[in-house]
């Protein structure tokens, strides 16, 4: 009885030690994301009224820095250059434009993307294809991507997410299975991107299933990429099309 009194302490002192080791070190494994978050709203006034694009993409990108991802926005109202009259690659490299250098800079180091896109005609957004399109395909690949949709009325910009996984997946960033899409947005988000708080916690958790899906595979991609160089096997396009011809 003795020895049981004396040895029971310490057992539970090196469990909970061993505990402790163990939360320090999944910790320490999970780290954070570089997400670019691309959106595809041009709208400077309505109708519709209120603009839902940039309470959209406040409200992701709280989501993504809450889950202490590092996010860089990219938004096609911020280009200088004309809508995809010439875009970065077919610039000499002496001539590209700082801007679209810098763009292609920070994407290339991304882990992985979000792309947000209204429901135009049931088509995704022509500025967001416009928006990917000024990069070739090489500065997204072997990287996965999520999928956001939202409209003002009920189905959520859900049409427009589906047809915006091929597109994703042609450029190599695979958008994983779970997608978000937000219905009547005006009556979901508030205009800084916060939700009306009697639905928060149920929008928590569908949004958390979306990323800690990219979350899984960014990191299994960056791991891997550490390792291997995808490009070895895959070699980038970069002269012609004739590169893609079959022999």
């Amino acid at each position: 009885m003795v020895a049981a009194a004396v040895h029971s302490p310490l057992r539970r002192r090196s469990k909970a030690l061993c505990l402790f080791i163990s939360c320090q070190r999944l910790s320490s494994s999970a780290s954070a994301l570089k997400i670019g978050v691309l959106t595809g709203t041009t709208r400077q006034s309505g109708p519709p009224r209120p603009i839902l694009g940039p309470r959209v993409k406040d409200f992701i990108v709280q989501r993504l820095q809450e889950r202490e991802h590092s996010v860089t926005v990219y938004d096609p109202r911020d280009l200088d250059v004309p809508l995809l009259e010439k875009p970065e690659f077919a610039y000499s490299r002496a001539q590209v434009p700082v801007q679209l250098k810098e763009m292609r800079e920070t994407l290339a180091a991304a882990d992985a993307f979000v792309a947000i896109t209204p429901e135009y005609n049931h088509a995704p957004s022509p500025a967001l294809l416009n928006l990917f399109n000024h990069f070739g395909s090489s500065t997204f690949s072997f990287k996965p991507s999520a999928i956001v949709s939202y409209s003002a009325g009920q189905w959520g910009g859900t049409r427009a997410a589906i047809g915006l996984r091929p597109i994703l997946a042609e450029l190599g960033c695979l958008p994983v299975s779970a997608m978000i899409h937000i219905p009547k947005a005006q009556e979901v988000l508030n205009e800084d991107g916060s939700v009306h708080d009697e639905d928060a916690n149920q929008w928590e958790g569908y949004v958390d299933r979306c990323f800690g899906q990219l979350e899984w595979w960014g990191e299994a991609a960056r791991t891997h990429r550490e390792k291997v160089d995808p490009f070895d096997k895959s070699p980038a396009f970069k002269s012609t099309p004739s590169e893609r011809n079959v022999p």
